[in-house]
């Protein structure tokens, strides 16, 4: 945890968070952990994650995040699904970060 990004398959491209973001299709939202919540832990998850060919998450790397809330964002962007994204039109893996946001209510 908290190390460098995970490193690019070959074959697969890097795509800016933001960018990324605007391609996913199905995005559960995480469950949050009762006993977090209870101790009023909030915060980001930093993940670095690899999408297949197909739009669905592989691979996920946790590049930063409170330990209590690594499970559920874990959890969440495994089910995650994105549009295929096309290079020369073709379908290609894709490396890109996502952050999972963590609030409890009133802070």
């Amino acid at each position: 945890m908290g190390g460098p990004p995970a490193a690019i398959p070959p074959g697969a491209i890097r795509v800016e968070g933001s960018e990324q973001q605007a391609k996913l299709v199905s995005q559960p939202t995480p469950v949050y952990p009762a006993q977090a919540r209870q101790a009023g832990i909030s915060g980001a998850v930093h993940l670095s994650v690899l999408i297949a060919k197909d739009g669905t998450v592989q691979d996920i790397d946790v590049i930063s995040g409170h330990p209590s809330l690594v499970p559920a964002s874990i959890d969440a962007v495994r089910k995650w699904v994105y549009q295929q994204t096309l290079l020369n039109g073709e379908p290609v893996e894709v490396v890109t970060s996502v952050t999972v946001n963590f609030q409890v209510a009133g802070q």
